[in-house]
């Protein structure tokens, strides 16, 4: 039997009513890099922490502003209203974090029946993601059925409804979202060999490097004291262990010889430690670390890297747009008696664009009574002007 006529005979069996099989199996997925060790990197590593800031700050760091089609301004004012109760503003500056480094972040609708209030869940809150196969035969994840919190936030399932889950770059049908740090954590096996994670190689070469400077700032020293009895060689030893950082020198009035262990200068690392470096910085997808970092790096490169760091946030920023609107903007409306669909109320990155004022259209507005001349003072004193108050000008006269 063909592959395609098997596809179709275990679709055939699904009931015409649903998608999905109601006695088909619950697959369970967890993530395989611990949202706790993502953060953890995020909080330890400089590199980490400065491409995740800057990449959230691009998405969503200039704030927003809504709009809706004419004649719904009492819709604007009511989404309007929900946002400022529930500091939406926050609460997204402090996911956008989280979703860049994690891939995912979870807010929990306190009343999912009427939506009045979000918090935002720890990132190790959800330990796996419940999904229903496509059927008996297919074990391929189709749809979301539950969230199991870890054992320590109460080990309960949530049922989709009660969250907004936040995720981006997702593989195949996979619940769970992948983050910019996720890779920095990931080993690689090819062919039986483990490669260990990036995270782990710049960690070692970042604790060893101390102990490279005071191993031979103060190198080891072999000294030898020709005919000299124990109490002598213990007083150097004593004298070696004994000398400061900067090194000290030794007087000994019998025949001597002291060699310190020099580092062989035909050791050269750096090329690997470069390469090692340099995809690591690769892995955080934000020019920032070359820019404060890499000697050379002219205005126009810099320009052509934040060029590209504006492909990777426009996505982030059209996901976050239509999740705002589609799980929360629209849950809000119709609680208030409207239809989404007809008021339209949109988010909208950045500020409302203000038209620019030219001062020779305001008298000309003036001089045919478009404005009164309370209005004109009020803008003129926007261009400059020193204006008195009526009262003052009489006083003055």
């Amino acid at each position: 039997m063909s592959f395609l006529k098997r596809i179709f005979e275990g679709f055939s069996r699904l009931p015409v009513s649903g998608y999905a099989s109601p006695k088909s199996a619950v697959i369970l997925e967890t993530a395989d890099v611990s949202p706790s060790d993502i953060m953890a990197l995020y909080q330890r590593d400089p590199a980490c922490k400065s491409s995740v800031d800057l990449l959230a700050a691009a998405s969503v760091g200039m704030g927003f502003y809504t709009t809706a089609s004419e004649g719904h301004e009492r819709a604007k004012e009511v989404v309007d209203d929900f946002n400022a109760e529930v500091d939406l503003d926050g609460l997204l500056n402090g996911m956008a974090k989280v979703l860049v480094a994690c891939g995912n972040d979870f807010w929990l609708k306190l009343t999912p029946e009427k939506l009045v209030e979000l918090r935002r869940l720890p990132v190790d809150a959800v330990e796996r993601i419940e999904c229903s196969s496509l059927g008996e035969n297919l074990n391929i994840p189709f749809k979301i059925e539950g969230y199991k919190l870890s054992h320590q936030h109460g080990g309960q399932v949530l049922k989709p409804e009660a969250l907004i889950h936040w995720k981006i770059n997702t593989v195949a049908s996979s619940g769970f979202g992948i983050g910019i740090l996720h890779v920095l954590l990931q080993t690689l096996r090819v062919k039986g060999d483990t490669r260990p994670s990036y995270a782990w190689m710049k960690a070692k070469i970042e604790k060893i490097m101390p102990r490279i400077f005071e191993k031979y700032a103060g190198p080891d020293v072999l000294a030898y004291v020709e005919k000299a009895d124990q109490n002598t060689v213990s007083q150097f030893q004593n004298a070696i262990r004994a000398r400061s950082e900067e090194g000290t020198w030794l007087f000994y009035n019998k025949p001597c010889d002291i060699k310190p262990v020099q580092l062989d200068p035909r050791a050269r690392f750096e090329y690997y430690v470069d390469h090692i470096v340099n995809q690591f910085y690769l892995g955080c997808e934000t020019p920032l670390p070359r820019l404060f970092s890499t000697p050379g790096f002219t205005e126009a490169s810099a320009n052509a890297a934040l060029e590209l760091q504006a492909m990777l946030v426009k996505p982030v920023q059209r996901y976050i747009k239509r999740q705002v609107e589609r799980c929360i903007f629209a849950p809000v409306l119709r609680q208030a008696g409207y239809d989404p669909s007809k008021v339209q109320v949109r988010l909208n990155w950045g500020s409302p664009k203000v038209p620019d004022l030219d001062i020779a259209d305001m008298l000309r507005a003036a001089e045919l009574g478009l404005i009164r001349s309370e209005e004109f003072r009020k803008n003129a004193v926007k261009f400059g002007w020193e204006l008195w108050e009526p009262e003052a000008f009489q006083e003055a006269l």
